[in-house]
C-alpha cells in the first residue's frame, strides 16, 4: 500500500478553516477601525466573526483538516478580539477595573490551560477528562453548554457596548435603566449575564486547574532529578 502523501507547509496555511481563520482577522480589524462611527457594524462583523469560530471548526472535522496552527490561531484569535471589546468597554463605563480584570482573567486561564496541556502531552486544551471539576467537565465535554456560555458571554458585551450612549457611563444604572425600560431585554440580560457568570467560573477553575499541574510537573521534575 502507498504512503500517505505528506503535506506541504503551504497546504496547512491554506485549509479551508485556516483560511476562515485569516477572513476573521480581517473582519475583526475593520471592525475595530469603524467601532467608534458604526457601533451596529462593528457588532454584527463582531459577532460574524465569532460565529465564524464555530463553522471553522466544523470544517476542520469535515475535510480533517484539523491543525496544531489552526488550533492556536483561533485561540489567539478569540483572545485578541475578546480583549480588544473589553479595553473598550473599560473606556465607556466605571468602573472599568471590572473590564480589565475580566480581561486578565480571560488570557490568564487559557494560558495556563494552554502550556498546562503541552506538558501534560494532550492534543487539545479541551480535553479534561482526567478533572475533578465536575463544572469544568461539563463545560468542556457538552458543546451545546459550551455554545451557550461563550456565546452569552460575548452578546453580553457587544449589548453594553450598544447600551452606552456617552463615556463614563455608570454601568450599573444603564444595567439596570435598559432592564426597566424593555422587558424582553431585561429576560434576554438575565440569560445572558447566567451564561457569563458561569463562563467566569470556569475560568477561575481552569486558571487554578492548570496552576496546579504545572505545579505538579515542577515537583515530578525536582523529584527524578
Amino acid at each position: 500500500m502507498a504512503k500517505e502523501s505528506r503535506p506541504r507547509k503551504l497546504s496547512v496555511y491554506l485549509y479551508i478553516p485556516n483560511i476562515i481563520g485569516y477572513i476573521r482577522v480581517l473582519m475583526n480589524c475593520f471592525a475595530f477601525y469603524i467601532c467608534s462611527s458604526n457601533k451596529k457594524l462593528f457588532s454584527v462583523l463582531y459577532f460574524v466573526s465569532f460565529v465564524c469560530d464555530a463553522l471553522d471548526g466544523w470544517f476542520a472535522r469535515k475535510f480533517n483538516q484539523v491543525s496544531t496552527f489552526g488550533a492556536v490561531l483561533d485561540m489567539v484569535t478569540d483572545r485578541i478580539s475578546t480583549a480588544c471589546l473589553l479595553v473598550i468597554l473599560s473606556q465607556v463605563y466605571r468602573p472599568g477595573l471590572v473590564f480589565l480584570s475580566l480581561l486578565a482573567l480571560d488570557i490568564a486561564s487559557h494560558w495556563f490551560q494552554m502550556y498546562s496541556t503541552f506538558l501534560a502531552g494532550k492534543a487539545s486544551h479541551k480535553d479534561v477528562k482526567d478533572s475533578t471539576n465536575w463544572l469544568f467537565k461539563a463545560y468542556y465535554g457538552n458543546r451545546m453548554f459550551m455554545g451557550y456560555c461563550c456565546v452569552a458571554c460575548e452578546l453580553l458585551y457587544i449589548t453594553l457596548f450598544l447600551l452606552a450612549k456617552n463615556q463614563n457611563e455608570n454601568l450599573t444604572k444603564v444595567v439596570v435603566e435598559a432592564a426597566k425600560q424593555n422587558s424582553a431585554l431585561a429576560v434576554l440580560l438575565v440569560l445572558l449575564l447566567v451564561g457569563w457568570a458561569i463562563k467566569q467560573a470556569v475560568n477561575f477553575i481552569q486558571m487554578k486547574t492548570a496552576a496546579d499541574l504545572c505545579v505538579d510537573y515542577d515537583i515530578n521534575k525536582k523529584h527524578k532529578a
